[in-house]
């Protein structure tokens, strides 16, 4: 069974109907009871009893059937357990008199999972929680296909949250592997596979996204440590490949100008002062050499 709509009519008309019909019943009634009264009385209030309780059931039985469906909200009619349909546009409706109705709503939701302790790819204990976004867009499955729709996406959420955090790290090391801290890329990846989760449950999943990542308690002053060490490696890494190429740059300068000629032990010992210069992370003492430079 799939989602359709459901017969209806507009509420305003059928009560104007109904309306109109207990003004007609009401004057027939008084007519016959006036017509009657005059020969028997007792025929005259039977007819009028009569009357006045066939327009009481027939009115109620209109009401039952009256609805009001408001913006961003869709009503679920069954009939005696059976799926009728779905009112989905808003306004003042009249369905099957005697119906069930469920009200569905299908405005846009967000929730914040909570934090989730779990282990990452490299087996490292993590925090991690994400906010997900979304609407319902079938209210036939948000209704009868699970419990409670709301419930059904808070669990599919978290286990969607664990299972991100199981198949990568929170650090990459290399650029092959996708880390948790690759914010829009992981936000996709949660995307696409919370709806294919909620697809069972009627729910379009709009958005995803990380909202809290840290390394658990236990381990975050060592791993703090390590990503320190990383930075001040890729650092120094960046240094020394500047100032080798700006002592290439200086020695290749010096030769084709001809300004001084230098063998390879001078060339040596002026690319190790040039290096310890650059490279140095404290102030360097220059030393004048005021004698010759092969002395």
């Amino acid at each position: 069974m799939e989602l359709r709509s459901a017969f209806r009519v507009n509420g305003f008309v059928v009560l104007s109907g109904w309306l109109a019909l207990t003004l007609l019943f009401g004057a027939a009634a008084a007519l016959a009871f006036v017509s009657f009264s005059q020969h028997d009385g007792g025929p005259a209030v039977l007819v009028g009893a009569i009357a006045a309780t066939a327009v009481v059931v027939a009115l109620a039985l209109a009401a039952t059937g009256l609805i009001i469906v408001n913006p961003n909200e869709a009503k679920v009619v069954t009939f005696f357990g059976r799926y009728i349909g779905s009112v989905s546009e808003p306004g003042f409706f009249s369905v099957v008199p005697l119906s069930d109705r469920k009200s569905i709503s299908l405005r846009v939701r967000n929730f914040e999972t909570q934090k989730l302790k779990v282990n990452d790819a490299d087996g490292n204990p993590v925090e991690i929680a994400a906010v997900v976004v979304y609407k319902v867009v079938d209210s036939f499955k948000a209704a009868f296909a699970v419990d409670d729709y709301e419930e059904y996406v808070e669990t599919q959420s978290e286990a969607a949250v664990r299972h991100l955090a199981t198949t990568h790290p929170y650090d990459a090391h290399d650029d092959e592997r996708t880390s948790l801290r690759d914010g829009a890329e992981v936000a996709e990846e949660l995307t696409v596979e919370l709806r294919e989760r909620t697809l069972t449950a009627g729910i379009e999943v709009i958005e995803a996204r990380i909202t809290h990542l840290a390394y658990a308690p236990e381990i975050a002053q060592a791993m703090l440590v390590r990503q320190q060490a990383a930075q001040v490696v890729a650092a120094r890494t960046h240094i020394v490949e500047g100032a080798v190429s700006m002592v290439g740059l200086a020695l290749d300068q010096l030769t084709a100008a001809g300004t001084v000629e230098l063998d390879e032990e001078r060339k040596a010992t002026m690319v190790s002062n040039l290096l310890v210069v650059l490279c140095s992370d404290r102030a360097v003492q220059p030393v004048v050499n005021t004698g010759s430079l092969y002395s």
